[in-house]
């Protein structure tokens, strides 16, 4: 349990929005939206097939966690009926402005995903996604007890959360090896260091956070390959270890111990 508030998680967000570097333009212009979504898609490719965007069309998601709204608006230009909620004002504010932009459509809430119930109104969906949420709020147990509210027989829950058994986690915990390990994995788990709260999940921690719910898929995927320093420039030169895998390997690799533990989950029959 990290001694962080859930305020405290929305003043690091509102001071740097996930993925708000990802462009050298003008924020909140076209071209800044456009390098956002290019870069984000091509360092996290897995997404399109997890999110699986085009399924979705006239169909009701909720999103948990939309940040800037990349999958947002992915979701919103396959057509689907989206409403996507996140709790630092600054995320949801540039999302708004996002969808504007390109002239879609989409619902946004400013809310604590913990108490998802007292702001959203409780509707069934047909797909509920949190990409690299569920994990940065102190209690994403309670997330899971609020999303439970809006499932139905067919909903799908999809959700990304930090793989505990994974090669950014092994380095982070090498990096700080008296620490505990969720303060080292925390303290290293996004771009900005210092994020108040990140938990980690093995497949079988995992399985305890969805108690209740009926697991139909569940795999690991993403190695960040590039040198850092160079990858704040906009220059994709991977590290020398990394180069030398052929990328059959370094696939196998991610399978393995890859950042992303994606879930798939259904209310049981």
């Amino acid at each position: 349990m990290f001694d962080a508030t859930i305020d405290d998680v929305r003043a690091y967000w509102d001071k740097r929005p996930c993925n708000i570097k990802h462009s050298d333009k003008e924020v909140g212009t076209k071209e800044y939206f456009d390098d956002v979504e290019s870069r984000k898609y091509m360092v996290e490719p897995h997404i399109l097939g997890f999110a699986d965007f085009n399924r979705w069309k006239g169909k009701k998601v909720l999103e948990i966690g939309c940040g800037l709204g990349s999958d947002t608006l992915m979701f919103a230009k396959a057509g689907a009926n989206i409403t996507a909620i996140d709790y630092s004002e600054e995320s949801i504010r540039l999302a708004i402005i996002r969808v504007g932009v390109y002239e879609v459509g989409a619902t946004f809430y400013c809310c604590n995903a913990e108490e998802l119930s007292k702001t959203v109104p409780v509707e069934k969906y047909d797909l509920i996604y949190s990409f690299g949420v569920i994990h940065h709020t102190p209690n994403p147990e309670n997330v899971i007890r609020e999303i439970k509210k809006y499932m139905g027989r067919g909903t799908e829950l999809r959700i990304m959360v930090y793989h505990r058994n994974s090669w950014k986690a092994l380095g982070a915990r090498l990096s700080h090896p008296t620490w505990p390990a969720d303060k080292a994995i925390a303290m290293h788990s996004e771009a900005q260091t210092g994020c108040p709260v990140t938990y980690s999940y093995t497949k079988k921690i995992v399985r305890g956070l969805l108690s209740g719910l009926k697991i139909t898929n569940m795999f690991v995927d993403h190695i960040f390959p590039y040198i850092i320093p160079l990858y704040k420039k906009y220059e994709y030169k991977k590290v020398w270890y990394f180069r030398m895998l052929p990328q059959p390997l370094f696939r196998w690799l991610e399978k393995r111990l890859g950042w992303h533990l994606c879930v798939t989950a259904t209310l049981p029959e």
